[in-house]
């Protein structure tokens, strides 16, 4: 995709704004809830710790500008295993947002239009918005810009209104609901679980990072600071306003539209309605945020071998409809399994997405201690880093406590779907488990026994006989252990090329051949092609070896690239880093 064609900051603060931006809708209401007269403070606390988060997202997407979020940034740091589960609770995430959204915002539709059957409506509204990613990601933002901006400007009207109101009768309610007795007993303990409860406001800030190749060259860190001033500025500003304006007792009793019934009270049935229009809109739009975060997210896995690859089938527009299909009927399945009534999967969504911001932040940690050489344009430091995943292990905790039974329906829906994965990337091993099953059932059915082992070896052969390549600068034989070992615990491979690109005038250490027969001999089960080019290492050399031996890019390993190499790393075409 060239630049003309990738989104550029509108675009991009759009498709993942539309779900952060959305959650004032809720969590102003919800903040109030748990936490009484001090929710605006407490939702300014969470915009405190994104704001943390900015810089988090910066060095680790910075660094490692690739799709996959959190996935890619522990894939290269770590091993996939650790990656995989990363993938997962982001998966969860967006399974649990798309379909929590839809089925809001056709609420909302019904309260307009009355007599909507919801989870027909539901499944519609999940449909239009997988054939707009179908269509394409430009055209997907063009309707999320569309929602955005009225969104943005439905609150600035609304909060004009109310200020307005405000102005002509006085502060006295926000002044009776100050001196009503604190939730929870103490300023603390209501500032703990409206913080934790408020913390739902956050979700949709980890998607940009799922569709980061699809931005413009520096249109990301734009989008991070975007998100992170609507957050601030309407979140508090809502529950302030709500405060403000209506009775405690009513907030409680009109929770589930408090922004709706603050249009009513400032404005009138019209600026009612307005709101109602503007939550249907916004909620639609963070369907569509899902939708292209997951296809981002699960392109990177299959490219990996996480997933089975006949997801990556494109059709003409570019776009790979097979991710979108198959995420929009698991979605409809949950929709008709819960049968609409989605309580149980906020609690999915909650744990789900905060434990992906603790593992971003896990993986921003492993990128200053393993890959410290690795260029990046900013740097989170490191007692704002560890304050920042401490505030979401507290808002983890919080939320536990809130609703012990969460975590409980997590673990219903996490188990299955890690295990998938599991079995992905350890198909080798089981498919060889069931291989030694038939023979002992099955020994006196010789033909049937002899059938299947023929069809088991071609599968892992196939699987094995993916050649990988990995370019040596003239590592020492430690290095070069180091990657023998991340090889055979993260890949399924019998061949690796071992390629060393050089001037024209330099010359192969013949220690480092020594070395390469010294690993041939430690690692049998893998057969070590040396190869020796008079050529600049660079994407050319990259994309001309993977054409002519057929090796994807991301099948191929360099070494952490230091401060005076001359490419960025997505650049190279999504070479993989692993020492």
């Amino acid at each position: 995709m060239s630049q003309k064609n990738k989104l550029n900051q509108l675009a991009a603060t759009a498709i993942s704004g539309n779900d952060i931006s959305s959650s004032c809708l809720y969590v102003s209401a919800l903040a109030i809830i748990y936490s009484g007269q001090y929710a605006w403070i407490a939702l300014l606390m969470v915009g405190v710790v994104l704001f943390l988060f900015r810089k988090i997202y910066g060095e680790v997407v910075g660094a490692l500008p690739l799709n996959g979020g959190a996935y890619n940034a522990l894939l290269n740091t770590t091993s996939k295993s650790m990656a995989s589960l990363a993938a997962t609770l982001t998966l969860l995430s967006y399974m649990a947002t798309a379909v929590i959204s839809a089925n809001e915002a056709m609420h909302y539709a019904h309260t307009l239009l009355g007599n909507l059957p919801i989870i027909l409506t539901t499944i519609v509204l999940l449909a239009i918005f997988m054939g707009l990613t179908i269509m394409g990601i430009t055209e997907s933002s063009k309707v999320a810009i569309t929602i955005f901006l009225f969104h943005l400007f439905s609150l600035i009207l609304l909060s004009a209104f109310v200020g307005i109101y405000l102005m002509n009768t006085g502060w006295d309610v926000f002044t009776d609901n100050f001196g009503l007795p604190v939730k929870g007993g103490s300023v603390t303990t209501a500032l703990f679980f409206g913080f934790s409860a408020a913390m739902l406001g956050i979700s949709g800030f980890e998607s940009s990072a799922n569709f980061v190749e699809q931005q413009q060259q520096g249109v990301f860190p734009k989008t991070l600071r975007n998100m992170w001033v609507v957050v601030t500025i309407f979140n508090p500003l809502m529950a302030f306003l709500a405060l403000a304006s209506i009775p405690m007792s009513s907030i409680e009793q009109n929770q589930e539209a408090l922004l709706s019934f603050m249009g009513n009270i400032s404005g009138g049935s019209w600026l009612s309605i307005l709101i109602s229009i503007d939550a249907a809109l916004v909620l639609s739009g963070a369907v569509l945020t899902s939708f292209i975060g997951v296809n981002g997210l699960v392109e990177r896995m299959t490219l990996d071998r996480v997933l089975p690859p006949f997801l990556l089938k494109k059709n003409k527009r570019g776009s790979s409809y097979r991710i979108s299909i198959v995420f929009f009927l698991l979605c409809v399945s949950i929709l008709l399994i819960t049968k609409g009534e989605l309580g149980a999967l906020a609690g999915v969504y909650t744990i789900a997405f905060l434990s992906v911001m603790v593992l971003f932040g896990l993986g921003n940690i492993l990128l200053k201690v393993r890959r410290k050489s690795l260029p990046r344009p900013e740097k989170s430091r490191w007692p704002l880093l560890l304050l920042a995943i401490a505030a979401v292990l507290v808002a983890i905790v919080g939320n536990a406590l809130l609703n012990p039974a969460y975590l409980g329906v997590f673990f219903e829906y996490f188990i299955p779907t890690m295990l998938l994965v599991l079995i992905m990337l350890n198909r080798t091993l089981l498919l060889k488990v069931i291989l030694q099953i038939i023979k002992y059932i099955l020994n006196p059915i010789q033909q049937f026994l002899k059938h299947s082992n023929r069809r088991i070896l071609r599968v892992i052969n196939r699987i094995n006989s993916q050649e990988f390549v990995y370019f040596t600068k003239g590592d020492n034989v430690a290095n070069l252990n180091k990657v023998m070992l991340y090889i055979q615990k993260n890949e399924h491979t019998k061949k690796l090329k071992i390629v060393s690109a050089l001037d024209k005038e330099a010359k192969i250490s013949p220690r480092l051949i020594s070395d390469i027969e010294v690993l041939d001999r430690e690692y049998p089960d893998i057969e070590i092609e040396f190869i020796e080019l008079q050529e600049e290492f660079g994407p050319e050399l990259i994309h001309k070896l993977s054409k002519d031996w057929n090796i994807p890019v991301n099948f191929m390993f360099i070494g952490s690239p230091g401060d005076h190499f001359p490419y960025r790393v997505e650049e190279l075409g999504g070479v993989r880093l692993i020492i």
